[in-house]
């Protein structure tokens, strides 16, 4: 295409204009990106501590370019340092570090990830973790002391019925006979008088209206018989188990037992039982 004279210069105010509005050839990192009105005006907010206008502000000039590394830093630095939001700061540092790896701040958003992490790693994930573990070993710690006590009734109450089982067991064993006084006729027979058959029983009036004879008053009175007890030692046994079986203590079993030596004991030894 040929331009006349006179075309070129019409065309070369227009572009010393464009010279002058874009400037000097800008270094890597400070182009256009920085340039843009929201990002101008999220530089002034965030000078002015509008932390909210400035991220409001970048993410307008992501609108415009979404290829602005430059607003994903000033973002990046916004979420790590004022927002406390260490997740949406790895996201913007690491799109910086896409768009632009060998920037001026690619070594300082390298340094932020890291810790940025390490914040996300405490506060996300060992905290909730923590807490968890907590009210489970206290659930754990209640169950227990419930599981303690009620061991502990059991206990009581199977001690209970084996003191109960082993007395039952001694008084099957070693059942103490009781013989009640012999009732006594009122008068001696008589040779005259014929002898009552053997069944026959005077009627209980009788008996309670006629006074005892007095050669009665002289005889000592009959008092129930008291039946020694005993126990043979079997295997395995001790003092302390044969106490137990016969619900008794365990120092007066060894009163019963004078001379003996608990070490000793022999199978088929012969124990006297309070």
């Amino acid at each position: 295409m040929i331009f006349s004279v006179r075309s070129c210069r019409r065309v070369l105010p227009f572009l010393a204009a464009l010279v002058f509005l874009t400037g000097c050839p800008q270094p890597e990192g400070s182009s256009d990106e920085e340039r843009e009105p929201h990002f101008m005006e999220g530089k002034r907010c965030a000078n002015s501590m509008d932390y909210s206008g400035a991220v409001e502000q970048f993410e307008k000039a992501l609108e415009v370019n979404p290829k602005n590394a430059a607003a994903h830093f000033e973002l990046g630095v916004l979420f790590d340092q004022r927002q406390d939001d260490p997740a949406a700061a790895i996201y913007h540092y690491q799109k910086y570090l896409k768009l632009n790896p060998k920037g001026p701040q690619a070594e300082l958003a390298t340094t932020h990830i890291l810790a940025c992490k390490q914040q996300l790693a405490r506060t996300v994930s060992l905290g909730p973790v923590t807490q968890t573990m907590e009210a489970e070993f206290q659930k754990l710690s209640e169950q227990n002391k419930k599981l303690t006590e009620e061991n502990r009734a059991l206990h009581d109450e199977l001690d209970k019925w084996k003191g109960l089982a082993a007395r039952l067991q001694a008084a099957a064993t070693n059942p103490v006979v009781v013989t009640p006084p012999t009732p006594r006729s009122n008068a001696e027979p008589s040779a005259a008088q014929p002898p009552r058959e053997a069944h026959v029983r005077p009627p209980v009036e009788t008996l309670a209206s006629v006074s005892p004879p007095s050669n009665a008053l002289s005889r000592p009175a009959v008092s129930p018989a008291r039946v020694k007890r005993t126990h043979v030692v079997k295997s395995g046994e001790t003092l302390a188990t044969i106490a137990r079986r016969y619900g008794i203590r365990l120092d007066a079993l060894k009163a019963c037992n004078p001379g003996l030596d608990p070490r000793r004991l022999r199978v088929g030894q012969t124990l006297n039982l309070p």
